[in-house]
């Protein structure tokens, strides 16, 4: 049955408690390649719990409660099927934006409730693109931080809702004003997977090929954080309180052990992104942009 926009717009994904520790948080920032100069002040200040700060893509790891139902939905529909309205093969499912908005910098420990909800479905032609967003509370009742993010439906398009809004946060035309580089593991991909993920995508060369790859891809959220970390050291001088809300789409794929070159334009109170692999000249980050909390 073809995708029912009035029916699954707004349905509830349900209630879940989470926490973390400053451990979490300690094995989150390795896994996204942080202490690559071990002893830089810096550095320690993301792997070592003395004067630990968060940075805020964490949140879609943060009590294994956000991007956790998101990768069961991109692996096997997950409770998205339960849903009335939505009908899909799950083999055809693609996360294709992320989106994080901190409502208070990130504390490096945290227990919280999860609200999940579908927030939008628009129909892109050749597919559906399903908004499925998350807020998290904390036990105090003030609101912690909430992500979305976008999963394409390939082949559930054609169902007469509205298109949703372009792509955002284009690039100006004129150079950049920066250009970081972000250097990987080979075993990047395998640490990033202790945050949660486990697809064996990351990690098995024979899966990678039945994938169509040569080799094991480092997971699209740790591209995410990667690309996060670049813009929060070296255009907000490490400041991870900063970030006001992180939007990205995981335009390609990386491999472990390549550079990252992260080109970035300065926006009013925007900074507006695009995160390349140098080996290869490919686009793995696009149409990202941090906004700085004023």
């Amino acid at each position: 049955m073809p995708i029912d926009r009035e029916k699954a717009l707004g349905a509830s994904l349900g209630d879940s408690q989470g926490s973390y520790e400053p451990d979490d948080v300690i094995l989150y920032h390795l896994g996204i390649g942080a202490g690559f100069a071990a002893t830089d002040a810096g550095e320690l200040e993301y792997t070592y719990e003395k004067d630990l700060k968060v940075l805020p893509s964490f949140a879609v790891v943060a009590g294994g409660s956000m991007s956790s139902r998101a990768r069961k939905q991109e692996r096997g529909g997950g409770n998205l099927l339960a849903i009335e309205g939505i009908d899909f093969n799950p083999a055809m499912l693609l996360h294709g934006e992320q989106d994080v908005e901190l409502h208070q910098p990130l504390p490096t420990a945290a227990s919280f409730t999860t609200s999940g909800r579908i927030a939008d479905v628009f129909d892109k032609g050749k597919a559906a693109l399903l908004i499925m967003e998350q807020a998290a509370t904390s036990e105090a009742g003030d609101p912690l931080f909430t992500t979305r993010s976008s999963l394409f439906l390939r082949g559930e398009g054609g169902f007469g809702g509205p298109p949703g809004p372009p792509a955002g946060n284009e690039p100006p035309e004129r150079d950049p004003d920066g250009i970081l580089e972000s250097r990987t593991l080979p075993q990047q991909a395998l640490l990033y997977r202790l945050c949660g993920d486990k697809n064996p995508l990351h990690a098995d060369p024979e899966f990678a090929k039945m994938g169509g790859f040569d080799a094991p891809i480092i997971h699209g959220l740790c591209s995410y954080g990667i690309a996060c970390k670049a813009i929060v050291d070296g255009v907000l001088g490490g400041d991870t309180g900063a970030v006001a809300r992180y939007q990205a789409r995981f335009r390609g794929v990386a491999f472990p052990g390549e550079t990252y070159l992260t080109s970035y334009w300065r926006e009013g109170q925007r900074i507006v992104f695009e995160t390349r692999s140098q080996e290869r000249d490919a686009v793995i980050i696009s149409n990202a942009a941090i906004e700085v909390r004023t």
